[in-house]
């Protein structure tokens, strides 16, 4: 499980790698066009099952904290959904992988 670490150490959310990753490369496009936004989720219930929200800016710190070491493969379809949702007033919701159609393009992050 890897953790998404937002203004410095103050809030950490566990996200597996491979969320974690579609999530970087999200976050990480949305940034370097200067465009603020806000990041949400459903918590687990051992923190309440609520839904979460933060604030996403170029003044505020995030570090992506991996498990594992190797890369893992990019879903281009999920992609686009995640930045679908970033693009709109709501900001980036978390939602589910799309399942794998056959003729799912897949690339390395």
């Amino acid at each position: 499980m890897g953790t998404l670490i937002y203004g410095g150490s103050d809030i950490s959310v566990p996200f597996d790698d491979r969320t974690l990753a579609h999530l970087q490369i999200v976050i990480g496009r949305k940034l370097r066009r200067r465009e603020r936004f806000f990041l949400s989720w459903i918590d687990t219930t051992a923190v309440g099952n609520g839904r979460a929200s933060v604030w996403i800016d170029t003044s505020i710190m995030l570090r992506f904290r991996y498990q594992h070491a190797r890369p893992v493969d990019i879903n281009p379809e999920w992609l686009e959904l995640l930045m679908d949702s970033a693009n709109t007033a709501a900001g980036l919701t978390y939602v589910s992988e799309p399942g794998d159609d056959v003729g799912t393009v897949r690339r390395r992050a």
